[in-house]
């Protein structure tokens, strides 16, 4: 169940509350093509495990809040191969998607539960509560927010003892280019179970290279 990351060539202010929808400045790493690395963190009362992950960015169109790509697990204990999923990400832009998810069984308290978990969402915590964010001008804003939801398994089957039920609340640092993401199981929402990841553009840091435990 892998992830990825983005970057903005120079880092944004931040816009505050201001009405209107204005479309996100494209993104050099948003590109067709590009390539992150990074490491998932899974969490739980038995153990902790690391996997190293690869993401590829097919496709992105900023316009209509979407991107697509492909991510890629190493080392995963249970797998005997890397597994490789096929994902599609919506951007919160507040035009075509809000901070409120409303569908693949997460609530809204499910919703506030984990954008609090990045420190750059505390800003617009009032204005979400109020109302999805929707009169929010995120344009400018120095961090993206965006859902990713893997749709299938591109080279296992769904018997590799891997799920892909849930879905990834992630954030985007443009002054850095370092994704952190959160991923959300209906299925174990009342378990010690949690997933959560950093990823940096590989032409920028190492596989091996020291990883940022700060959320942004």
């Amino acid at each position: 169940m892998p992830v990825r990351v983005l970057e903005s060539s120079t880092p944004s202010q931040v816009s505050g509350a201001n009405s209107g929808h204005t479309s996100f400045q494209a993104c050099t790493l948003l590109g067709v093509g590009q390539a992150f690395s990074g490491t998932q963190n899974v969490s739980s009362l038995q153990k902790d495990e690391a996997w190293r992950v690869n993401v590829r960015i097919q496709g992105c169109d900023l316009e209509h809040g979407y991107l697509c790509g492909t991510m890629e697990a190493l080392n995963v204990p249970m797998a005997d191969t890397p597994v490789v999923t096929f994902w599609e990400g919506e951007i919160v832009d507040t035009k075509n998607y809000t901070f409120f998810t409303g569908k693949w069984e997460a609530t809204p308290e499910d919703d506030i539960r984990h954008w609090t978990k990045f420190q750059s969402f505390s800003p617009l915590m009032g204005q979400v509560e109020a109302d999805g964010g929707k009169s929010l001008d995120l344009s400018n804003y120095p961090y993206i927010f965006m859902r990713w939801k893997e749709q299938y398994f591109v080279n296992v089957g769904t018997d590799c003892g891997l799920t892909i039920a849930g879905f990834y609340y992630v954030c985007f640092s443009c002054s850095d280019g370092s994704i952190s993401g959160f991923y959300y199981d209906p299925n174990s929402r009342f378990s010690s179970f949690s997933y959560w990841y950093i990823l940096w553009p590989q032409f920028c840091l190492p596989f091996d290279a020291p990883i940022s435990h700060s959320i942004c």
